[in-house]
C-alpha cells in the first residue's frame, strides 16, 4: 500500500509518498522538473516489496507547499536542505536515491553533506557531468542563467506552456500513445498555480549553480565509491546518453543501461526500470 501523508518541515508542509516496511532498506525517489512524486506513481509499487520507499514533492512542486518567489529564495540548496530535514524527521539515516533531473542535483548536495548516509545511487537522466547536455535544448537556458531580461525571460517562459511540458514527455518515445496524457495536464496544472511561474523561472536561473558543483560530486564518486545504476532513456534530448556514460569516467563498477524512451523512462519502461533497480540494490 501507498501512503500519502504531509510533514511540516522548517515551517513548510511538505507532501510525500511513502511505502513499504520501515524496516527494510530505504530509497528516496527526487523528481525533475516539471513534475513531482506523481511521476513515481508506477514504480513505487513495484519496490515496495523490498524497500522503504519515500517520494517526496519539492517544495513549489506537486501537493507541498508553494510560498511566493519573494519570500523563499528558491535554489537547490534549499530543496537539498529541506529533503534532509524531512529524512531527518522521518528517522532515515541511511538510504539509496534516485534521482532524475531536478533530483539529480539535490541528491548530490544530500550525498556531499553526508557520504556515509548513500547506500546507492541509480540515476535516470539526471546529470552529474557537463557530458550529455544536449545544447539545442539548453541554450535558451544558458542565455537566461547569463542575464536576466525581458528578451531571455520570454524564452524560458514558453518551457512552463502545456506543449513544452508535453514535449519532455513524448520527445525520443518509440510510440507516443503510450504515455498518458494525463501526466502533462497534471504537471501544467500545477506549474500553472498563480506566482508559481516565478518560482520556476528562479530555479532555472539557479541550475547554473550545478556544473560548478560537479567537480566536487566526481571527488565524492572516486573517494567513496557509491554503487550506482544509470538507467537512461536513450531518446532524451535534454540530458543524452553521454550523461549516462560519463558515470564510469569516476566508477568503473557503474552499471549503466540505455533504454527505448525519452526524458520520463518511466512512463513507458517501468518494469524494465523497476527490476534492473531491484537486481542492483539487492546485490
Amino acid at each position: 500500500m501507498v501512503h500519502h501523508r504531509y510533514a511540516t518541515v522548517a515551517g513548510h508542509r511538505i507532501f510525500y509518498r511513502e511505502a513499504g516496511d520501515p524496516a527494510k532498506p530505504a530509497i528516496v525517489l527526487l523528481h525533475g522538473y516539471p513534475t513531482s512524486s506523481f511521476m513515481f506513481r508506477e514504480l513505487i509499487p513495484r519496490l515496495a516489496g523490498d524497500f522503504h520507499v519515500i517520494a517526496p514533492d519539492h517544495l513549489g512542486f506537486g501537493l507541498s507547499d508553494a510560498p511566493p518567489a519573494d519570500e523563499f529564495a528558491y535554489t537547490f540548496d534549499a530543496l537539498a536542505g529541506l529533503t534532509a530535514a524531512l529524512l531527518e524527521q522521518l528517522g532515515v539515516e541511511r538510504y539509496a536515491i534516485y534521482v532524475q533531473d531536478y533530483g539529480a542535483p539535490i541528491g548530490w548536495r544530500l550525498a556531499l553533506q553526508d557520504p556515509a548516509a548513500i547506500t546507492g545511487i541509480v540515476s535516470q537522466n539526471g546529470n552529474a557531468y557537463d557530458a550529455g547536455f544536449v545544447p539545442e535544448f539548453w541554450a535558451e537556458v544558458w542565455a537566461y542563467q547569463r542575464e536576466r531580461n525581458a528578451a531571455t525571460e520570454a524564452a524560458m517562459r514558453q518551457a512552463l506552456t502545456l506543449e513544452a511540458i508535453r514535449w519532455q514527455y513524448v520527445t525520443g518515445v518509440p510510440d507516443e500513445t503510450l504515455i498518458d496524457p494525463t501526466v502533462w495536464w497534471h504537471d501544467f496544472t500545477l506549474v500553472s498555480r498563480p506566482g508559481n511561474d516565478a518560482v520556476q523561472l528562479d530555479l532555472f536561473s539557479d541550475y547554473a549553480t550545478n556544473s560548478p558543483l560537479y567537480p566536487r560530486v566526481h571527488e565524492y564518486f572516486r573517494k567513496h565509491q557509491p554503487p550506482l545504476l544509470a538507467v537512461w532513456g536513450q531518446g532524451d534530448e535534454i540530458f543524452g546518453p553521454a550523461g549516462a556514460r560519463a558515470f564510469a569516467e569516476d566508477l568503473p563498477d557503474a552499471e549503466i543501461h540505455l533504454l527505448p524512451g525519452g526524458h520520463f523512462l518511466l512512463e513507458t519502461a517501468v518494469d524494465e526500470v523497476a527490476a534492473l533497480i531491484r537486481q542492483f540494490l539487492n546485490r
